[in-house]
């Protein structure tokens, strides 16, 4: 089968992109896996396939498969490409769109200066909606905030917050995200006991109050160079330890995000770019 595909990227968050307005592809975790392969297929962290309103109110359906071909809740880096995608494409001529994604709905707004507003959400702090099982876990509190040594076998201990942005997240507080181990830890926190959907993990150096330099294992994908769900992790859990204003400026690998929170039960808004790459076609084996 030949499919028609376009690459983007956001802060170095790359992707595959997948118009299914007119039909779904009904693709395989094979043939996800194939197209996200660096070698044999187009190369990305994640596809994200765009597809019809499934319901009144809504603009369109937002669908995230990761580089390993399991499907997954959420993507910040990938909503904001998402609307640089059908805005491009025709698909729509709003600024805002409203999207359904696998555990809710967003929204997504295009600025003047071409960059990219989401409303990701609230975040999540209820453990079994992470999910997260922190039975047997020392538990630490800071700032009025539960936080949880994770043991990582024979390595240290690592403190780490618990939270959801609609896909789950650990994040740890680093001296210096040039020399965390983050290959050497990131396996290990993704595929912890405790958490058993897998889990993202954050590696979070603070710079100031208003700016954090950031690395992300992701679940599913490794390290990437930037990851924007994670980026609202590490910022709110950053704000409810202490440490930082409710805005704040995030250093990744592959660039500049912006994040801001103003407290429990407030939605996340992260700003960044969205850049399309080039477009092609492929034929994927029949797996």
């Amino acid at each position: 089968m030949r499919i028609r595909f376009t690459k983007m990227q956001g802060a170095g968050n790359d992707f595959v992109v997948l118009d299914e307005t007119r039909g779904r592809l009904s693709l395989s975790a094979a043939q996800y896996r194939f197209l996200a392969d660096r070698h044999f297929g187009v190369g990305a962290d994640q596809i994200l396939s765009v597809r019809p309103s499934p319901a009144a109110g809504l603009d369109f359906e937002y669908v995230i498969h990761n580089a390993d071909g399991g499907e997954v809740e959420h993507c910040g880096n990938g909503a904001r490409c998402f609307v640089r995608f059908v805005r491009d494409r025709g698909l729509t001529d709003k600024s805002t769109v409203k999207v359904k994604v696998k555990k809710g709905e967003i929204a997504l707004t295009m600025n003047p200066d071409g960059r990219v507003t989401v409303d990701m959400g609230a975040p999540v702090f209820d453990w079994g909606q992470v999910p997260f099982e922190p039975s047997g876990l020392r538990a630490t509190a800071t700032h009025g905030w539960t936080v949880f040594d994770l043991p990582l076998g024979d390595l240290n201990p690592v403190t780490v917050a618990v939270l959801s942005m609609g896909n789950p997240h650990a994040v740890q507080r680093v001296a210096s995200v040039e020399s965390a181990p983050v290959a050497l830890e990131g396996p290990l926190i993704e595929r912890h006991s405790a958490f058993p959907n897998r889990v993202n993990a954050g590696f979070m150096e603070v710079v100031s109050r208003t700016q954090i330099r950031l690395r992300v294992y992701e679940r599913g994908a490794g390290e990437t160079l930037s990851c924007g769900t994670g980026a609202c992790a590490a910022v709110v859990a950053g704000i409810r330890q202490g440490w930082l204003d409710p805005r704040v400026d995030v250093q990744t690998r592959g660039g500049m995000l912006s994040i801001e929170w103003h407290g429990l039960g407030q939605p996340v808004h992260m700003t960044g770019p969205a850049t399309p790459v080039f477009e092609g076609e492929i034929d994927l084996p029949d797996v």
